[in-house]
């Protein structure tokens, strides 16, 4: 990806909105939100229920393009089954049953070295596989992140069907079986002190570590408190060590920043940040979940006061984030030519990682509704109201789209362009619905951190991060 940064001073009040108060957002009574937001979230769930492959869990990387399985994307939707539960969409006997077939696919799915035929290794499993077999799609990598995300959703299932019956047992002992089989230590096998981002068969492990600030802290948790294949506690001390070249921000504004949304939002979808924290955030004088709030507020002052003059940018309709575009085009703009992309993890040219084509996510702001819903609720009521069912259709939101892209002569490979609306995407992507979906239940009664807190090996991982105070009190 083409890496651009600068420096942006936003004014105050427009980065702030209203008051930024470490762990100002404490556990209370259960939150109403509006009909319109309901809707929203019951169209996401449907993503899951209708698009899984009932055969063996695998739930498709994006639809109705046809493609790959995301084993993230299964992560998600073991998440959002018991979602659907409490909601009345599905019954516990249907979530269960669909739940058991997803475990028992990923524990008897063949493991091994060779480059065909597999699933995965080590306990680990392949970013990308077919949705049929769940072998190896192409020549993929072994996803330590992607992995994570999957086996988040597992040890959720192992909290949420706590029931005696046969299944529920049985998915209990599954849960546990993966996660205790996933060999962490592989992805430093070679002598490195960090955790690798990937390995391919034959190859030797990716050069890329999860060190610095990102999506990655979930990864270095599950890692440390794994019973069976921990890494060392020092692992937190190369994760957090890269720190120094991600702050942005003065005073109220000070966070870490990422560019794209989702390295907000993914780690705290599952680990309840609030009230905690590390050595680093001791020292800063708030949590990793204020953190993503300063986050949020950046990345929807930068498309407010939108230096690049782009369309449909404003302080109700913003969000930047990894998603898909309209493609690689190099086009005139209001008398400049800009590039455009397909899929690319954009955010403000401010922030770490920072890209900026024109075009919005509602994943980015949606999946941010714990950390500032003030500003999120007002922008998806925005996104319907001026996009309508341009962008929302029998699933929700698609997943992006770009009012700047009006080129109705260019060789779109995915959406449709209109000459004043410009470009939309027609394709929903399962890691981006499942922020959407699982937010809202996060913001709502606290639905996956109150189960994720009971989950012995994130509490263990935590604490030797160095992480203290709050529930793990």
């Amino acid at each position: 990806m083409d890496v651009r940064r600068r420096e942006f001073i936003a004014g105050s009040s427009l980065l702030l909105g209203g008051s930024l108060v470490p762990g100002s957002l404490a556990a209370g009574p259960r939150k109403v939100l509006p009909g319109f937001y309901q809707d929203i979230e019951r169209r996401t769930f449907r993503f899951f229920w209708e698009t899984v492959n009932r055969k063996n869990g695998l739930v498709p990387d994006r639809w109705p393009t046809p493609g790959f399985c995301s084993i993230a994307s299964v992560g998600f939707a073991l998440t959002a089954y018991p979602i659907g539960v409490e909601r009345g969409w599905c019954s516990r006997a249907d979530a269960r049953d669909l739940t058991l077939t997803t475990l028992r696919f990923f524990w008897n799915a063949p493991q091994g070295p060779e480059p065909t035929g597999t699933t995965g290794y080590k306990g680990f499993f392949y970013h990308f596989i077919d949705m049929e077999t769940g072998a190896r799609f192409r020549d993929v990598e072994l996803s330590s992140v992607d992995t994570t995300i999957l086996l988040m959703g597992v040890l959720f299932a192992g909290q949420y069907f706590d029931g005696d019956d046969a299944g529920e047992r049985e998915i209990r002992r599954l849960a546990s079986a993966l996660y205790e089989r996933a060999d962490w230590n592989f992805f430093r096998g070679d002598g490195r002190a960090a955790i690798s981002m990937g390995w391919h068969p034959g190859q030797n492990l990716i050069d890329a570590n999860w060190v610095g600030y990102n999506e990655g802290m979930f990864v270095n948790i599950l890692a440390m408190g794994s019973p069976t294949h921990n890494v060392p506690a020092s692992t937190w001390d190369q994760w957090t060590t890269r720190y120094p070249a991600f702050w942005r921000g003065a005073g109220p504004t000070r966070h870490l920043g990422f560019g794209p949304m989702f390295g907000h939002q993914y780690s705290h979808i599952w680990i309840d940040f609030r009230g905690i924290r590390d050595a680093v955030m001791r020292k800063a004088g708030f949590d990793y979940f204020e953190n993503s709030r300063r986050a949020t507020y950046a990345n929807r002052a930068w498309c407010a006061a939108n230096p690049m003059g782009w369309e449909g940018y404003s302080n109700r309709v913003w969000g930047l984030t990894a998603c898909d575009g309209p493609g690689d085009f190099t086009l005139p703009f209001k008398g400049k030519i800009r590039q455009f992309h397909g899929y690319a993890a954009r955010g403000p040219l401010s922030e770490p990682e920072g890209l900026d084509d024109g075009t919005i996510a509602p994943t980015a702001a949606l999946g941010s509704l714990p950390f500032a819903p003030e500003i999120v609720i007002p922008c998806a009521q925005a996104l319907l109201n001026e996009h309508g069912s341009r962008i929302f259709h029998e699933y929700g939101f698609v997943d992006s789209f770009n009012p700047s892209f009006t080129d109705v002569h260019a060789k779109i490979e995915t959406g449709p362009v209109d000459a004043k609306r410009g470009w939309a995407s027609r394709d929903y992507l399962g890691i981006d619905q499942g922020p959407i979906l699982l937010q809202a239940a996060n913001h709502r009664d606290e639905f996956v951190w109150s189960r994720m807190r009971r989950v012995p090996a994130i509490r263990r991982g935590l604490k030797l991060a160095g992480f203290t105070g709050g529930w793990l009190g």
